[in-house]
């Protein structure tokens, strides 16, 4: 796997839903106690390696202003009893000794962590395989019909099934559901950059900033990511992003600037109006099943998308907590 390949998906879901609904907390809580099962279960059933860590992450408050945000954070959460530790300016520096001079504290939080997000989709798709899904390659879906059972229109050919799970992320959008309306789903685009760790540049684990993650790998590769640009379906990496990036991982850790250039690359998230996923059935065509506008969290909220999804379709259980991120909340979905 080239280093320009790889990506983290990143298992924090108290440092992304500091600022959001305690719905979106609950979901991605739920998701991460799932997710050593998860993978040990993907890696058995595929003979695949996951990268996968859980040592914690760090933020990073570089003002007295923003370390009392994180201190009220962290009021927040210890009240739902979440393990954590608040760290002054010389414990910030014990727990992570490359950091720069504008360190007001931080806040580590140790059920965080991250996966390979490439290694565990290549393991998912193999493990699939294995235990009998076929796959097959024809090309994008353009459009669904119901007639009976429903058609499933793509570039190549038309294929009939009883039930679609619709999951196409940023492109769900794009697809003509017949007597539905089009999902109000966008693209995000995600920059991330891709440093070799040179002149003692090695992390101890992820560290969180106002402006960007850094994630080292166990190769001592250091990943950067990363921004959040509405541009259509654009992606392309850009300077400015590249740039952007570099400054603000500098900024936490002087000795980036260092670092050897392996690549940038970008992605497309699929975004909400209000930034929740869009899980359930469709109210305006039987037997359609939404499971997409996970924006920047579809990574960790797989195993808890993927449980709702199959218990919903093979059992006819539908879970209390799908009935506000259900599609009916945008219209005649």
């Amino acid at each position: 796997m080239g280093a320009t390949q790889a990506s983290a998906g990143m298992l924090a879901p108290y440092t992304e839903a500091k600022d959001r609904n305690t719905l979106f907390l609950d979901l991605a809580v739920r998701s991460l106690d799932l997710y050593d099962e998860f993978v040990a279960r993907a890696a058995a059933d595929s003979g695949l390696p996951i990268g996968y860590n859980r040592e914690g992450t760090i933020e990073i408050a570089g003002s007295a202003e923003r370390m009392g945000e994180l201190q009220d954070i962290a009021r927040r959460l210890s009240e739902r009893g979440v393990a954590l530790e608040v760290l002054d300016p010389p414990a910030a520096r014990i727990q992570e000794p490359l950091l720069g001079q504008d360190v007001a504290g931080g806040l580590f939080i140790g059920a965080h962590g991250y996966v390979n997000a490439l290694e565990l989709a290549q393991a998912l798709f193999k493990a699939a395989c294995c235990l009998g899904v076929t796959s097959l390659d024809g090309g994008r879906v353009r459009r669904i019909r119901h007639d009976g059972d429903l058609l499933v229109e793509t570039d190549k050919s038309t294929y009939t099934a009883q039930t679609v799970v619709v999951a196409a992320g940023s492109w769900s959008g794009q697809i003509d559901i017949e007597g539905a309306a089009p999902l109000p789903v966008r693209p995000v685009r995600g920059q991330l950059l891709h440093l070799a760790g040179k002149g003692g540049l090695r992390l101890r684990r992820v560290i969180w900033g106002e402006h960007c993650y850094l994630v080292p790998w166990l190769d001592g590769r250091l990943l950067v990511g990363a921004t959040m640009e509405d541009v259509g379906f654009d992606e392309k990496a850009t300077t400015s992003g590249v740039q952007d990036l570099l400054n603000a991982a500098s900024a936490l850790v002087p000795r980036v600037r260092v670092a050897d250039f392996l690549g940038a690359r970008a992605g497309l998230r699929p975004g909400t109006p209000d930034a929740m996923p869009i899980i359930g059935w469709s109210r305006a065509v039987p037997n359609v099943i939404y499971a997409t506008g996970h924006f920047r969290n579809g990574v960790l909220l797989a195993p808890l998308t993927a449980q709702l999804v199959a218990d919903a379709v093979l059992s006819g259980r539908l879970d209390p907590s799908l009935a506000p991120i259900g599609p009916e909340r945008f219209g005649e979905l």
